[in-house]
């Protein structure tokens, strides 16, 4: 079983605990390495053969990129389930970290046979790696510790400053040297980040070493031969596609994906009503919850357009120039980042402040107003568009705009969704909770890849039309969300009296 091993007289990381220095760093570079390949992702296979590009269609690159970040989520809870009952997290962190950089290597050599054979393999390491690193966050602490929101805050700034560095790293070496290099220097990244996590681990001590619920030994070999059964599937299926024998219809796929994901979303909760053995209020509460989980899906649809439509924008309709200096198309996506650990402060002192004047906004009206304010971006893609359908490259500052008005809406939405789960779902569901919540951002990344398929530079006109479309559907789903939480918001306040009980 794992023992926490936090103490409060550890303080050795800005007062928190040692532990947390060495999360704090693999993540930092592992997130260096999938947003700064990831930005590249639908540049690279919408470009030119001769520009070094896979030259796909916008509609089967931006499936294929709703498919692939869709994946990573998703692969999150078979990785959490594999370090919770088989090897612990410590391990699951480490092998995804090798596989993580193994498909970085992959990307980086120069052949475009291998290109999914990487991205797969960074969707199985990110999938063993991402849950596993930040539950290990929570276990350095003990529950009376008050440190714990202070030691988060210090890891989410590590995740955005990794972010920064790949996207400024990768853009400018896709810019200057090519996209093998700037994929290569991903592989570095995680690299480095698995060479300080292997000598810092002891400063984890024995948080997380094994299974928190280990399977019996006979139970943990049947475990291991349906993975490698389906890691075998994988291998037959992926080497079928590669030779012409399977072909595939990436657009095709990614609907029939969003289908299973909200499907399997919608069962697993309605299960859960009916055979959940689920009091009264832990059922309202889980009503109210049901509302921020449609609010963050449609949110992340909108949300995601930044990898792949906003980036084909900025690539084709933006002026680019400084004077002489052409910013990488990548950089771009850097603002979020950006905006998020300047304005971060300031959302956490207002809702601190409105909770001091017993004036804080229900999780379902945060999760309605985060949702109308990312939609409302794309009135400012809307006319963005109609000055490109004119003929001319419109100025970086409608980027600058709709990336700020996008960091807004996830810092209404994004933290208070994660809050609202563990708040509103009963203890002894918290986990699967957070995993049926997490298909959210599966359903909404898949959705957002199909809806950039009809997003083609090429035909800005379109584009614009469809832009005022999202913002219209995200208003209207938000709209229909704050009038529902109208009604729940007494029920979330259930979770308080049922606690104390």
């Amino acid at each position: 079983m794992t023992t926490k091993q936090s103490s409060k007289s550890d303080n050795s990381f800005f007062g928190q605990p040692a532990g947390l220095q060495t999360l704090f760093f693999t993540e930092m570079w592992e997130r260096m390495s999938y947003y700064g390949m990831r930005a590249l992702l639908v540049l690279f296979m919408t470009a030119a053969l001769q520009e070094g590009g896979l030259e796909i269609t916008v509609a089967s690159a931006t499936a294929i990129y709703g498919l692939y970040t869709g994946a990573v989520y998703f692969m999150g809870l078979p990785g959490g389930w594999m370090a919770d009952r088989l090897i612990g997290g410590q391990k699951a962190t480490w092998y995804g970290g090798i596989i993580i950089m193994c498909g970085h290597i992959v990307l980086a050599i120069p052949s475009n046979d291998t290109f999914f054979i990487g991205l797969i393999l960074v969707v199985l390491g990110t999938g063993l790696l991402k849950p596993n690193i930040s539950a290990m966050v929570g276990q350095l602490y003990d529950n009376d510790d008050d440190r714990r929101d202070g030691g988060y805050t210090l890891y989410y700034m590590g995740i955005n400053l990794g972010s920064i560095i790949g996207y400024l790293v990768c853009g400018w070496l896709q810019a200057d040297a090519g996209w093998h290099y700037a994929f290569g220097a991903a592989a570095v990244g995680m690299g480095i980040g698995l060479v300080q996590y292997r000598l810092t681990l002891p400063k984890l001590k024995s948080v997380s070493a094994e299974p928190a619920k280990p399977l019996s030994p006979a139970g943990a070999k049947k475990a291991w031969a349906v993975i490698i059964a389906l890691l075998a599937l994988l291998v037959v299926v992926t080497g079928l596609t590669m030779n012409g024998t399977l072909v595939i219809d990436p657009v095709a796929i990614a609907e029939k994906v969003a289908i299973l994901f909200t499907a399997i979303f919608f069962i697993y909760y309605l299960a859960i009503f009916l055979f959940g053995k689920l009091t009264k209020p832990e059922a309202k509460r889980l009503i109210a919850l049901f509302l921020v989980c449609i609010a963050s899906s449609c949110f992340w649809a909108g949300f995601e357009q930044a990898g792949s439509s906003f980036n084909l924008f900025a690539r084709d309709l933006t002026d680019r120039m400084v004077g002489d200096f052409e910013i990488p198309t990548a950089w771009f996506q850097m603002l979020n980042s950006l905006f998020l650990v300047t304005l971060s402060p300031f959302f956490a002192a207002l809702w601190i402040n409105l909770g001091k004047r017993m004036l804080n906004p229900s999780y379902g009206f945060k999760s309605a107003l985060g949702l109308v304010i990312m939609s409302s971006g794309f009135i400012v893609m809307f006319m963005a568009s109609q000055i490109a359908a004119s003929g001319m490259k419109v100025a970086p500052t409608w980027l600058v705009a709709v990336y700020f008005i996008h960091t807004v809406g996830e810092l209404c939405l994004s933290p208070v969704a994660l809050s609202a789960v563990s708040k509103l779902a009963p203890k002894r569901m918290a986990g699967q909770m957070m995993g049926v919540f997490v298909l959210t951002y599966s359903i909404g990344n898949v959705v957002a890849g199909l809806m950039a398929g009809g997003m083609d530079p090429d035909e800005p006109s379109a584009m614009a039309d469809l832009y005022l479309q999202i913002t219209y559907f995200g208003v209207g789903v938000g709209l229909v969300v704050f009038l529902f939480a109208l009604k729940t918001r007494k029920w979330e306040k259930l979770a308080d009296a049922s606690d104390a009980s």
